[in-house]
């Protein structure tokens, strides 16, 4: 009998080998959502909790990494809907390595804050194909949506993106 077998009828061990196997992988798909190690651990307990509620539903022969992987996205996602963003403390006294060390870090602290203006289903997408250069098959088959829906979501975010910057006074 299969490990997914086993886990479906409810074996603890084999739900401890599944989160052996896969914790690693979670937990890396989920940090590079929220780019938060103590949230991504968290949301990592949060993905097995519903693998484990679920299990019942779980299909033994079905592909349990790419299951485990929308799970997790979806967790993200929620967890980016409830969390504010949190700005970060300004350095005391500011780093003074380079004359232009302060408009990058303005640049920065712009385009950070224009990123989390984004709405998490639109910020997911971007961090994931923009800045982790994910596939575009990859994050369409974690968000459940089609490659097309993927790259309409970046270009919509793009467009947010650049209308936020130029707000701001800052031309991408």
């Amino acid at each position: 009998m299969d490990v997914l077998e086993r886990f479906a009828t409810g074996d603890l061990d084999a739900f401890e080998s599944l989160f052996r196997q896969y914790q690693r992988d979670v937990y890396g798909w989920i940090l590079r959502i929220v780019r938060n190690p103590a949230a991504a651990e968290e949301l990592t307990v949060e993905t097995f909790w519903r693998l484990y509620r679920s299990r019942a539903r779980l299909d033994p022969t079905g592909n349990c990494a790419g299951w485990l992987r929308r799970v997790a996205t979806n967790a993200a996602i929620d967890h980016l809907r409830r969390a504010r963003p949190v700005e970060p403390l300004e350095s005391d006294p500011p780093d003074r390595t380079r004359p232009d060390c302060v408009e990058q870090q303005e640049l920065r602290a712009a385009i950070r804050g224009a990123l989390d203006a984004l709405p998490p289903k639109l910020r997911v997408v971007v961090r994931l194909a923009l800045i982790e250069d994910e596939p575009y098959w990859s994050i369409a088959q974690a968000l459940g949506i089609s490659e097309s829906a993927v790259k309409l979501r970046i270009f919509r975010a793009r467009r947010i993106l650049q209308k936020h910057l130029q707000q701001r006074g800052v031309t991408p």
